[in-house]
């Protein structure tokens, strides 16, 4: 695997996670702002996110990424609330919302906890079927996780540049027992920012790896700073040590995968071969790969990224 790739990715298997601010005591409590559509109709606050119901139609779930608020969908809710009843996720402790449970280990599993109870309470019981449930970095590793835990809840998915297994990337092949001393070491360091003044200038560095256009570098560096650098650092953890390669196979769901590709770092014939091989074994995979993009590929190419989901929502 071609050196540039690797560092790519890792960045993106640590999204933000070295220099986010360290939110304090101030941290704000109140939700994020809802994208910019119609009003947002229902509001439910839960242990592990929060999550913001709009619009009218079949039901689809937005899951964001390692340190991300729900505004990383604020570019395709307008369009998709149109014709969909869109359930925009916020995973308590980022955007500057109180990290409430997740200040305790565990903080996936009680994500795909609450979207199992989500799902049961809010839409299992409608006769338009189960959600399509789209997921960035992640928040693609939990929305595999809930296809593997409760295949009962999940019509169709949409991972957005996420692996089965995040680690991959540092060593081909290595185990969970290999990295995690790794994993253990960069969760510690992470943590140990709590309380500490921000470092704009690491922000902007980090941002400019996950991010091609200006634009969007300065947005995912505004992200970091909102993001408590304590629920980062355990969910970064737990992404790191979290393996779903034995279990890809048995993921029957469809899946739709979109990944970025650019010429400054990773080309199109390295992406396409990462990304095969990772899903190699799950039965029901669709491939589309968006280029001049990198990790925020919906910032970076929101028409492009518009277009796949558009297409995802119709098969």
């Amino acid at each position: 695997m071609i050196s540039n790739l690797k560092a790519r990715l890792a960045a993106a298997a640590v999204a933000l996670m070295i220099v986010v601010h360290p939110a304090g005591s101030e941290a704000q409590s109140a939700p994020a702002a809802a994208p910019k559509t119609d009003a947002v109709e229902t509001q439910m606050q839960m242990q592990h996110i929060s999550v913001q119901t709009i619009g009218k139609g079949t039901p689809v779930i937005l899951v964001p990424g390692l340190s991300s608020p729900r505004a990383v969908w604020a570019g395709v809710v307008p369009t998709l609330a149109k014709s969909h009843q869109v359930y925009v996720v916020q995973v308590n402790g980022f955007g500057g919302d109180d990290p409430r449970a997740n200040l305790s280990p565990g903080i996936l599993d009680g994500i795909v906890a609450d979207l199992h109870t989500l799902i049961a309470t809010s839409i299992a019981g409608s006769k338009l079927g189960k959600p399509a449930i789209v997921g960035h970095s992640m928040g693609g590793l939990v929305a595999l996780m809930l296809a593997k835990a409760h295949p009962e809840d999940v019509g169709t998915l949409m991972i957005v540049d996420s692996l089965p297994y995040i680690g991959d990337i540092f060593a081909p092949g290595a185990t969970v027992a290999a990295l995690e001393p790794q994993a253990k070491a960069m969760r510690a360091g992470m943590a140990a920012a709590y309380g500490k003044p921000a470092n704009p200038a690491a922000n902007e560095a980090l941002a400019a790896r996950m991010a091609l256009k200006p634009a969007s570098r300065a947005v995912v560096a505004d992200w970091a700073a909102k993001a408590d650098a304590r629920v980062s650092a355990q969910a970064m953890y737990e992404d790191l040590t979290t393996d779903l390669r034995p279990d890809m196979a048995s993921i029957a769901v469809p899946i739709t995968l979109v990944y970025p590709w650019n010429a400054v770092g990773t080309t199109k014939p390295a992406a396409d071969a990462l990304y095969r091989k990772a899903y190699a074994t799950a039965p029901h995979v669709t491939f589309v790969d968006i280029g001049d993009a990198a990790h925020f590929v919906m910032l970076d190419q929101p028409a492009a990224f518009q277009a796949a989901l558009d297409a995802f929502l119709r098969r």
